[in-house]
């Protein structure tokens, strides 16, 4: 939970990884019914977004990450028209910046006021991830399409690297659009229902809260676009590095048939053999080997197989 100077203040109750106890506390000095975490995790529109009476429940998925690691964590929100609880089950900076924020007005902060100033926040969360992502998406590029990759030796391995850089950033994109359709969602619910009782300003904010989510979405849209291209060619790279592995395996059985063949034929134990009593037999044998070797690796060359692809 906030410390109580701050539920004082804002009328905003935030409960963190509450326990069963906790949420039945919470909700007798409140009087309000707190959902479950289960109750949190529901999927269907009507679960995540109902009204009792004058108290909305919300719900919604938000993602957060952590270094490389993504995950989506539910989170609740109970509006009434003087308080609002928030419930979630892992640490959101948002919530601490908002938190902030209201301390340094030093000045109450009604409860709708409050659960406006979070979406506000958590949009901006949500559009600096897609900005952070954007960058990467640029460096993942430009490693991709260079054209040194082969001088290091280790283009297989990189490439794999950067293919599973590009499905962790489609995962995260995947988790952003999910935060931001419960965002967009819970903005336009509360606008329809909450009436008279809401702020002509606040229903200003939320109006254009979900201005700045059709933004995101349309650009995000163009970064999904981009991951798939990024995909497409980080395949294509590897399929084009298995099939040089498999063209030098073609070079290598190709050169290697004819001087295996020459080698075996005097290898035969036959007693009429004319190069075997030959001064220079064993120097022929030697020239021919070795001419049925260069003759396919010149052909080979000048094909531009034995090149730097």
């Amino acid at each position: 939970m906030q410390d109580e100077r701050e539920t004082d203040l804002t009328g905003w109750l935030d409960l963190i990884e509450p326990t069963e106890a906790e949420l039945e506390l919470a909700s007798r000095l409140t009087g309000l019914r707190l959902p479950r975490r289960a109750d949190l995790e529901e999927i269907e529109n009507s679960s995540r977004m109902s009204m009792e009476q004058d108290t909305f429940y919300l719900s919604m998925p938000l993602v957060r990450r952590v270094d490389d690691n993504t995950f989506v964590t539910p989170i609740g929100f109970v509006l009434s028209p003087d308080r609002l609880i928030t419930i979630r089950y892992t640490d959101f900076s948002v919530f601490k910046t908002v938190a902030r924020h209201i301390e340094q007005r030093d000045a109450s902060c009604a409860a709708d006021t409050v659960m406006v100033m979070l979406i506000e926040a958590m949009i901006d969360r949500l559009a600096d991830l897609l900005e952070r992502m954007g960058a990467e998406l640029d460096r993942l590029s430009r490693h991709i399409f260079r054209g040194d990759r082969n001088r290091h030796g280790k283009a297989d391995k990189k490439l794999r690297s950067q293919l599973r850089h590009v499905g962790r950033t489609e995962g995260l994109v995947s988790d952003i659009r999910e935060s931001l359709l419960g965002l967009g969602r819970i903005a336009l619910y509360v606008v329809e229902h909450g009436g008279d009782a809401l702020h002509a300003t606040l229903r200003t904010r939320l109006n254009s809260c979900s201005r700045d989510i059709d933004s995101l979405n349309d650009y995000m849209s163009e970064v999904s676009n981009k991951i798939h291209f990024l995909l497409d060619a980080t395949l294509g790279f590897i399929n084009i590095e298995q099939n040089n592995g498999i063209r030098l395996l073609t070079v290598v059985s190709i050169v290697g048939i004819p001087p295996t063949f020459i080698a075996s034929l005097y290898g035969m134990n036959f007693k009429v053999m004319p190069e075997l009593n030959w001064t220079y037999g064993y120097y022929y044998a030697l020239g021919l080997m070795a001419l049925t070797v260069i003759a396919p690796m010149i052909w080979f060359w000048r094909r531009g197989w034995l090149g730097t692809q």
